[in-house]
C-alpha cells in the first residue's frame, strides 16, 4: 500500500505566527487556496483511489478540490488531527521559544509531553496506527495494493515519517514537512519505503502507482508466476512490480526479479 502524506496549505496561521493546535476555524490564506486548487495538477493524476484527512478545518479545505476532481469523498479520520498542544495552542511561536520545555521539544522530543495536552510519542503511536488501519481497510475493499492520500499536519507527517524509516522520535525534528508539501511512504509485508520527503514541486512521477494485487500460489504457478509474488518474464513477458516507478519505456528487470517487499541490493536500477 502507498500513501501520500499531505500537509495542509499556508494558514491564516502559519502567517500569523502562531501555533494553531486545534483551535477551530483556522482555515486556509490565500497562498493556501492556491496550494490546494493546485493539486489537481499536482499529483490528480495520479490513480489515487481514497482521501482521507483530519478534521480540522485546514485540511478539509485542502483536500476538497482534488476530491472534488477525483470523484471522492473524504473520509475523516480523528487519528490524524493536529497535536494537542494544550495550554500553548494559539500562542505565538516567539513567545513559545522561552519556555523550557522548547528545547526538549527540539531535542529529545520523544519526552515532550505539552501542558494539558498530548505527548509526542503519543502522537507518533495514534498516526502511524492509523496509517496502516487505513492500508488494511483499502487492501481488504479494493482486493489488493492502492495508492491513497492521507491529509495532516506538520509533526504528524514527520512522526510517521520516522516512523517508516526505523528513526527514534528523538531524530523526527531532521525532517521537514512545508505547508502543501507531500511525501510518500510504501508500506510492504516486510518494511515501509520511503519514497518521497517533502515534495513541493509541480507534480509527482507520474508512473508513481500502487502494485499488483497479490496472487495465491496455484494461481501464480498458472500465470508463470514464482511463489515469492515476482513474476517470471519469460512467461508473460511483462515488466515485474521490481521496475515499479519508472517509465515504459525503462530497461525490464531480469527474470529472477527482486520481491516488491527487498531492497535492490546496489541501489535501484531504474
Amino acid at each position: 500500500m502507498t500513501v501520500i502524506l499531505l500537509r495542509h496549505g499556508r494558514s491564516t496561521s502559519n502567517t500569523a505566527g502562531t501555533l494553531a493546535g486545534r483551535s477551530e476555524g483556522v482555515d486556509l490564506d490565500d497562498k493556501g487556496r492556491e496550494q490546494a486548487a493546485g493539486l489537481i495538477d499536482r499529483i490528480g493524476d495520479l490513480p489515487i483511489r481514497a482521501v482521507v484527512s483530519s478534521p480540522l478545518l485546514r485540511c478539509r479545505r485542502t483536500v476538497e478540490p482534488l476530491a472534488e476532481a477525483l470523484c471522492l469523498e473524504p473520509l475523516i479520520e480523528d487519528q490524524l488531527a493536529e497535536v494537542d498542544y494544550g495550554e500553548w495552542t494559539g500562542r505565538k511561536l516567539g513567545e513559545l521559544v522561552s519556555e523550557s520545555l522548547w528545547r526538549v521539544v527540539q531535542a529529545h522530543p520523544s519526552a515532550a509531553v505539552f501542558p494539558g495536552g498530548e505527548g509526542l510519542a503519543q502522537v507518533q503511536a495514534r498516526a502511524v496506527a492509523a496509517i496502516r488501519a487505513h492500508d488494511r481497510r483499502l487492501a481488504q475493499e479494493l482486493g489488493g495494493d492502492a495508492l491513497w492520500v492521507a491529509c495532516t499536519h506538520g509533526d504528524v507527517i514527520k512522526a510517521v515519517i520516522a516512523d517508516a524509516y526505523g528513526m527514534h522520535l528523538d531524530g523526527f525534528q531532521r525532517i521537514t514537512a512545508d505547508p502543501a508539501s507531500v511525501s510518500v511512504i510504501r508500506y510492504t509485508e516486510i518494511r515501509p519505503f520511503v519514497l518521497h520527503v517533502n515534495h513541493t514541486g509541480a507534480r509527482l512521477s507520474a508512473a508513481l502507482r500502487a502494485g499488483p494485487p497479490k496472487k495465491d500460489d496455484s494461481k501464480a504457478a498458472t500465470d508463470g508466476e514464482t511463489t515469492d509474488g515476482t513474476k517470471d518474464e519469460a512467461a508473460d513477458g511483462t515488466k515485474d512490480e521490481a521496475n515499479e516507478g519508472s517509465n515504459d519505456e525503462s530497461p525490464k528487470q531480469p527474470a529472477a526479479a527482486v520481491p516488491s517487499s527487498d531492497a535492490v541490493i546496489g541501489g535501484s536500477t531504474d
